[in-house]
């Protein structure tokens, strides 16, 4: 690991984090450890400890007689450790419906974004929040009325802390400069706040934890208009099972703690990335919106 001596400190932190967006959560250990050795060593141990029971029970099927009881031990270990309690390190599950009241009391309790944000950071319902580095909450205003909608972190999300960071953030920045919108001037944030592993799809009873956060966090902010990025945030919020292309460019009317709001699909800046003819249908989407938002 001599190479590893030569890093600086920016270096070794983004070599820690390539690690860690590949899944490695396991260190070596400082000195080498012969493993084919210690399993030897231990097979040899439960041979010796093995054969002198062995040796009883040979003897006693030989005399016809019963068995020694030399089983009881075995079976009073293997009962002892089935029953003692996981490590105090392993990260304890929520049953779900305990889980989804208590994201409905914590969000409902918050009375502003910050105290919104306070709330999440400190809520553990959600076993989503034991791999990611990060909560991933809103960036950016709520005061222009706009409010835009992810899916769900990425890995440069979950590194940074912010919603649309990378290639993905830099190309939804063009998009809403060319309808004449910022980042800084339009409320960001996803539909659930911590990264999936894998970037897997969240399953429903994450979903389903994760969504009073969400609605509380509309609510608050009480946008007139919400872009919906992608084929999750429009399922999550209209239903069904269609795709993007079968939702987006579409205007629908949708209601939070008592607020209508606006909200039209298009496609996520990640769809463009890997599929670029679909650039136009995006287009046409945010032009839909900037027509609505300008009043023309």
């Amino acid at each position: 690991m001599d190479i590893v001596k030569d890093l600086d400190a920016p270096e070794l932190a983004a070599l820690l984090h390539f690690y860690a967006d590949a899944g490695v959560d396991w260190l070596v250990e400082d000195e080498p450890v012969d493993r084919f050795a210690q399993f030897a060593a231990q097979k040899a141990t439960q041979a010796e400890a093995r054969a002198p029971a062995s040796a009883r029970q040979q003897t006693a099927n030989n005399e016809q007689a019963p068995a020694p009881r030399t089983a009881a031990p075995n079976r009073t270990a293997t009962t002892a450790r089935a029953s003692a309690p996981p490590p105090a390190s392993a990260p304890v599950s929520v049953p779900d419906e305990q889980a989804v009241a208590s994201a409905r009391f914590a969000a409902e309790s918050a009375r502003s974004l910050d105290e919104l944000k306070t709330a999440l950071e400190a809520f553990n319902g959600c076993n989503l929040k034991n791999g990611a580095r990060n909560t991933v909450f809103a960036s950016g205003s709520a005061a222009s009325g706009i409010m835009v909608i992810g899916p769900m972190p990425n890995a440069d999300d979950d590194r940074d802390g912010i919603p649309f960071s990378g290639r993905q953030g830099q190309l939804l920045d063009r998009m809403l400069g060319a309808i004449g919108l910022s980042r800084d001037g339009v409320l960001l944030t996803n539909v659930i706040p911590w990264r999936p592993p894998g970037n897997r799809m969240p399953s429903q009873a994450e979903m389903d934890i994760c969504r009073p956060f969400l609605e509380r966090q509309v609510a608050l902010a009480e946008p007139k208009l919400l872009l919906l990025l992608g084929n999750f945030p429009a399922r999550f919020f209209f239903g069904g099972n269609g795709t993007i292309h079968s939702m987006r460019g579409e205007w629908r009317d949708l209601s939070f703690g008592g607020i209508a709001v606006s909200a039209i699909a298009t496609l996520h800046p990640q769809e463009l990335l890997a599929a670029p003819a679909n650039k136009a249908l995006a287009w046409q989407d945010l032009l839909m919106f900037k027509m609505r938002f300008s009043g023309h």
